[in-house]
C-alpha cells in the first residue's frame, strides 16, 4: 500500500489516546465549567490581585499548549487510521475493476490511474 508504515501504539500515544478520550466526555466539560464559575467569584474575592491572575492565566495557558499537543496526536493518529481504511478501500476497487472486466481497456485504464494516485502497485 502506500508509504504509511505499521506502528506500535507507544507510551505517548496510549497517553494521549486516553487524555483525548477524557476530554471529549461531558463530565470534564462540566468541571471546566464549574472551575471558572468557582474562579469568577475569586475575583470579586480577592479582588484584583496580580498575582492570582498571573497563576490563573499561566495555568490556563500551560493546561491549553499541553491539551492542543494531546488532541493534535490523537488527529494525526485518526488521520493515519483514516487513510489506512481509504488504501484498502481503493486497493479493494482497484482489484474489483481489474478482475470485472479484464478486457476493457477504459476500466483497465482507470484502474491504473487509480492504482498509480495512491501509490499502489500491481496486483
Amino acid at each position: 500500500m502506500n508509504d504509511h508504515r505499521e506502528r506500535r501504539s507507544g507510551l505517548f500515544d496510549r497517553f494521549a489516546e486516553g487524555a483525548s478520550e477524557f476530554a471529549s466526555h461531558a463530565a470534564f466539560f462540566g468541571a471546566c465549567v464549574l472551575l471558572v464559575a468557582l474562579w469568577v467569584p475569586s475575583y470579586f474575592l480577592f479582588g484584583n490581585v496580580n498575582t492570582w491572575q498571573l497563576v490563573i492565566n499561566t495555568a490556563t495557558t500551560i493546561v491549553t499548549f499541553l491539551m492542543v499537543a494531546l488532541l493534535q496526536n490523537a488527529q494525526r493518529r485518526s488521520d493515519f487510521a483514516m487513510h489506512r481504511k481509504l488504501d484498502a478501500l481503493a486497493d479493494g476497487l482497484a482489484d474489483f475493476m481489474e478482475h470485472a472486466a479484464p478486457d476493457d481497456a477504459d476500466l483497465q485504464s482507470d484502474m491504473r490511474e487509480l492504482r498509480s494516485a495512491i501509490g499502489l502497485e500491481h496486483g
